[in-house]
């Protein structure tokens, strides 16, 4: 009986925890203490993307790469040098890039709040803003994160996944975050913005065709042109879809038409668990639009840092 009571109030500390923890987020976190957060994020957020027409794909992308080590606390951000502290140094990490806009947001939101907004929860405003911007949800995100101190080559290199993985190893590292097939399935349409460099599509290419784009002999030959089995410029990418810069159903309709780049693209669109959530997204553009903005919510929740945990860095890459 004792033993029994000993579970259950573990259980209650457990669930009170949590509950504790996500009470301390809120859509409207900054309302006295820096109103204008948001006003301004999206400043330089406009700002930044006039210079280049795929730095939302790239701020979109940096959300997921935080919030996928070790949760979302501004990890990503943090130069290290090369004692193994630095994610960006991870090969997982190849291609980040546009962090100057997070740079210039904090330094203006610096000066408005002082100490008040974290890096982390910039990151999520950035991607959030990109979405938006792209065209696609409007989604209303909560705010009250707090940063590391700390961050890791190591962790990143492990906790991210690469262009080749397999639809379990989709599933299972997009689960960490408490997302359904559906939502995983989602999330991984957020591929139809930006570009993907050759490194990530020659295993498709070279020395066979992958069977998937044997069905599309003028997009492989394409492919091939741009990224040739040897030689070339190793930093070559190429368009994920031709809307791009649009946030669209663009993706799916590409992965069943046997259009898509990695390997993991192709993969959703074969298997079982997933190809019936491919086929409903590349018609129902309504239904992805809701369906991300569910796993990106739950996305940009994992293992946070709230209250007294963590610290709001003055400097987004130094842990002060």
């Amino acid at each position: 009986m004792r033993s029994r009571l000993a579970r259950l109030l573990l259980l209650l500390c457990s669930c009170g925890y949590m509950s504790g923890v996500q009470a301390q987020l809120s859509s409207n976190y900054y309302a006295t203490s820096c109103p204008n957060v948001e006003r301004i994020a999206n400043t330089w957020f406009i700002i930044g993307i006039a210079q280049n027409l795929l730095a939302p794909a790239s701020l979109i992308r940096l959300a997921f790469h935080d919030c996928a080590v070790n949760g979302c606390d501004a990890s990503v951000l943090l130069n290290g040098g090369m004692n193994n502290t630095d994610e960006k140094l991870s090969a997982r990490n190849v291609g980040i890039g546009n962090l100057n806009i997070i740079d210039g947001m904090k330094a203006a939101v610096e000066r408005a709040c002082p100490g008040v907004v974290s890096c982390s929860d910039l990151i999520v405003l950035a991607a959030r803003d990109a979405v938006r911007f792209s065209g696609g949800p409007n989604m209303n995100l909560v705010l009250g994160r707090r940063d590391s101190k700390t961050a890791s080559t190591a962790a990143a290199t492990k906790q991210l996944q690469g262009a080749a993985i397999s639809v379990n190893q989709l599933l299972s590292s997009l689960g960490v975050f408490g997302v359904t097939t559906m939502e995983a399935v989602a999330l991984l349409g957020a591929h139809t913005m930006g570009v993907a460099h050759c490194v990530n599509i020659r295993n498709r290419l070279y020395p066979n065709v992958d069977s998937t784009l044997q069905q599309n002999a003028v997009f492989t030959n394409n492919l091939r042109a741009q990224c040739p089995a040897s030689g070339g410029n190793p930093n070559t990418i190429v368009a994920n879809d031709a809307s791009n810069i649009i946030f669209d159903t663009q993706y799916f309709r590409d992965v069943l038409a046997g259009r898509g780049l990695l390997t993991i693209d192709a993969a959703v669109g074969k298997d079982s668990r997933t190809s019936p959530f491919v086929n409903q997204f590349a018609t129902n553009r309504q239904l992805f639009f809701t369906t991300f903005q569910s796993a990106f919510t739950k996305m940009t929740r994992f293992k946070v840092l709230t209250g007294s945990k963590g610290i709001i860095r003055k400097n987004c890459r130094i842990p002060v």
